[in-house]
C-alpha cells in the first residue's frame, strides 16, 4: 500500500487535489480524523476489495491535528507503508477572496465562533506550521489554475513511482512578484549586471544562449554559481537522506526573465548528468511558465 496525506490551509484547494487523486486511482477518504489514521490504513491494507493506493485529508478540522499529526504518521510508516504528505498553501488575500465568492465560512468561524477571517486564517497557520514545515511537498496555490494544480499532482505521484529518489526541482523568481512559497532554498542573484538593460537582450530570457554567456561572462557570476553548487552538492544527499522527497531550490532577480533563470538552467543542466529526476520551472516567464524537464 502507498499512502498519500493532503493537507493545508483551507481554501487552497484539497478538495481538488483529492479529486484529481481519485482519477488517478487512489481510494480517497476526506477529514478523516487523525488519530484513527493508522488503524484504517491497516485495516484497508488487510482487505482486497480496496485500492493499494490510498489518499487522505487531514486539515484544522481534526482539532488535535498539530498533536497528533507526526505521531500518526510514524504509526503508518511502523506498518510499512510509504507516506508521502502535499501541503497545499495560498495567500491569505486569496483565501479570503474565496472565501467571500464562495459564501462559505472558514471551519475555524465554526469550530470557535471567530468573528472574522483573518483571525481564524492566522490561527489556522499557527496551527499548521510544524506541519508544514515537515511536508514532502508544498503547492502554493494563490495564482494557480485548475488544470495547473492537476498537473502538478500527476507530476508528483509520476515521480514518486518512476524515480524513486528525491526530485530536484530548479525554479526561477522574480522579486517583484513575490518570494515562492513552496521554495525549500533561495538564492538572491540580483547583485549581478541585469541583461535587461543590455541592447539586444531585453526581449530575451536566460533559456537563450545570448543571455547566459553575458551573465556568466564574468568572474563573479561564476563564483557566485561554483559556491551555490558546491552547497548543493553537499547539502541534497543530506535532504535524501532525512526522507525528502522533493526539494524545491528557488533563484530570484528583479522580474524573474533574464539572471535568475540562466542560474535555474545552469543548475538543472548540472543536476541532470547525476541525478535521477530533475526539473525546471520558470515561475514568472512571460511565455506562460515555461518548464524544462529532465528524468
Amino acid at each position: 500500500m502507498k499512502l498519500f496525506v493532503v493537507t493545508g490551509m483551507s481554501g487552497a484547494g484539497k478538495s481538488k487535489a483529492v479529486d484529481f487523486l481519485e482519477d488517478l486511482g487512489y481510494y480517497c477518504l476526506d477529514n478523516l480524523p487523525v488519530k484513527l489514521l493508522s488503524s484504517v490504513v491497516g485495516w484497508m491494507e488487510s482487505n482486497k476489495d480496496f485500492s493499494q493506493k490510498v489518499a487522505v485529508t487531514l486539515d484544522i478540522r481534526s482539532r488535535d491535528i498539530s498533536d497528533s499529526f507526526f505521531s500518526a504518521l510514524e504509526a503508518v510508516k511502523r506498518r510499512g507503508v510509504p507516506v508521502r504528505v502535499l501541503f497545499l498553501d495560498c495567500e491569505d488575500s486569496v483565501l479570503i477572496k474565496r472565501y467571500k465568492e464562495s459564501r462559505r465560512l472558514h471551519p475555524l468561524m465554526n469550530l470557535e465562533n471567530r468573528a472574522d477571517i483573518s483571525s481564524a486564517l492566522k490561527e489556522e497557520r499557527r496551527v499548521l506550521s510544524s506541519v508544514r514545515e515537515s511536508s514532502d511537498y508544498i503547492i502554493d496555490t494563490s495564482n494557480l489554475a485548475t488544470a495547473s494544480l492537476r498537473e502538478k499532482i500527476i507530476e508528483l505521484t509520476e515521480s514518486d513511482t518512476e524515480a524513486g529518489g528525491m526530485v530536484l526541482h530548479f525554479m526561477s523568481f522574480g522579486y517583484k512578484y513575490g518570494i515562492p512559497a513552496d521554495a525549500d532554498l533561495v538564492f538572491d542573484v540580483r547583485c549581478l549586471p541585469n541583461p535587461f538593460y543590455k541592447e539586444g537582450l531585453r526581449e530575451l530570457t536566460g533559456l537563450d544562449k545570448e543571455v547566459r554567456d553575458f551573465v556568466f561572462s564574468t568572474e563573479q557570476a561564476n563564483g557566485l554559481y561554483d559556491r551555490i553548487c558546491e552547497v548543493l552538492k553537499f547539502s541534497i544527499p543530506l535532504y535524501e537522506k532525512e526522507g525528502k522527497a522533493q526539494l524545491v531550490v528557488a533563484f530570484g532577480c528583479t522580474g524573474g526573465q533574464h539572471r535568475s533563470t540562466a542560474f535555474a538552467y545552469r543548475m538543472q543542466q548540472e543536476f541532470a548528468a547525476e541525478w535521477d529526476s530533475v526539473k525546471m520551472t520558470c515561475r514568472d516567464m512571460s511565455m506562460n511558465q515555461h518548464e524544462v524537464k529532465n528524468r
